[in-house]
């Protein structure tokens, strides 16, 4: 982590510390439930306390830290519960925002989302059915769909606060995929009730395909904490 913040002209000194601070958060490197010692990370980063007090008002905003009256910030604790709650919301949520983008994405929208899944299929791991892996943002198809719903509500909901804590949860609880080809196969799906402007059956198969990911996240973490998860 020891490192000078250096901003590029793009960027300010908040927004580079905000990054590489999320990102050390997400891949566990900042421990979930670590008190913030903003003393600390202004001497580990070569950044003022200022700076460092607005990257953590942001990571706050982002639902990664948390700030409690006289016990100072902390990272945010992971726990099994939280994830499945996480699920929940994602169906509901990502559901809508699929009928919203069969509605509202432009034609050149439908098409760049077509070629990110064959840029998707590239992949290895994902050829070989082990692993569905995707990166951040634009490169995310949730993501992109969730933008393309065009409703600022949803996207800051689940873009600008949810999102991160999920790749957290991915990173850290360390979760392979056995359902990677099927993921894969119903992103394709969804796209096709997008093209056909479907919303209904949009909305429909998003939920079938999260409701289908948590099921297979309660049955991992059940085997691998010897839990018995059901879902509500």
């Amino acid at each position: 982590m020891n490192s000078t913040i250096v901003p590029s002209s793009a960027s300010t000194a908040v927004d580079t510390l905000f990054h590489r601070l999320r990102g050390d958060i997400i891949c566990g490197q900042i421990p979930a439930g670590s008190k913030i010692n903003e003393a600390e990370l202004s001497r580990q980063y070569n950044v003022g306390r200022s700076t460092v007090r607005e990257a953590l008002a942001r990571l706050v905003s982002a639902c990664l830290v948390s700030r409690k009256a006289n016990a100072g910030a902390r990272v945010i604790e992971l726990s099994v519960d939280g994830l499945l709650e996480i699920y929940h919301v994602r169906e509901a949520l990502e559901g809508m925002a699929c009928r919203l983008a069969a509605q509202n994405m432009s034609a050149a929208e439908i098409s760049e989302l077509q070629q990110l899944l064959e840029e998707h299929m590239e992949n290895s791991e994902l050829q070989e059915g082990r692993a569905y892996y995707q990166k951040e943002g634009d490169l995310d198809f949730h993501y992109r769909l969730v933008k393309g719903s065009a409703n600022r509500e949803l996207i800051r909901l689940l873009c600008d606060e949810l999102y991160a804590k999920v790749r957290m949860y991915r990173y850290q609880f360390g979760m392979l995929s056995p359902r990677a080809s099927d993921a894969f196969s119903e992103h394709r799906h969804i796209v096709q009730a997008i093209i056909d402007r479907d919303g209904e059956m949009a909305e429909m198969l998003m939920r079938r395909h999260i409701r289908a990911s948590r099921i297979n996240v309660e049955r991992q973490m059940g085997d691998e904490l010897g839990l018995s998860l059901h879902a509500p």
